[in-house]
């Protein structure tokens, strides 16, 4: 059986996730990479093959849209289904941090 698109099943790739968040304001590709790189203190590196490969599957789920630009750097803007996409999946990833730590908490106090 064929592995869903993880837009298909509504979360995102951390590449993804980052690049939506850095769509808040409309940017081409090589900011987004260096604004990835900045928020994460280098933790999180997009390369311009991975950047542009994310960039063609947001735009075709229509998260994305292009939003001009001039020669070779093209504009990219988050849409509204984008932004939906984007809050739902900070959310998810709230609840997932708040199970382990209520995981880790219970660990600690059976450990007392």
């Amino acid at each position: 059986m064929p592995r869903k698109d993880s837009l298909e099943s509504g979360t995102l790739t951390d590449a993804a996730f980052y690049i939506l968040l850095s769509l808040q304001r409309e940017q081409h590709g090589y900011l987004i990479m260096q604004q990835v790189e900045k928020w994460t203190g280098g933790e999180m590196k997009i390369g311009p093959a991975s950047l542009y490969t994310t960039l063609k599957k947001l735009t075709d789920a229509e998260v994305i849209e292009t939003a001009g630009g001039s020669g070779k750097r093209k504009a990219y803007r988050i849409t509204a289904k984008g932004q939906t996409m984007l809050e739902e999946e900070i959310e998810r990833r709230r609840r997932m941090v708040q199970l382990a730590e209520d995981v880790l908490t219970k660990r600690e106090e059976r450990a007392e």
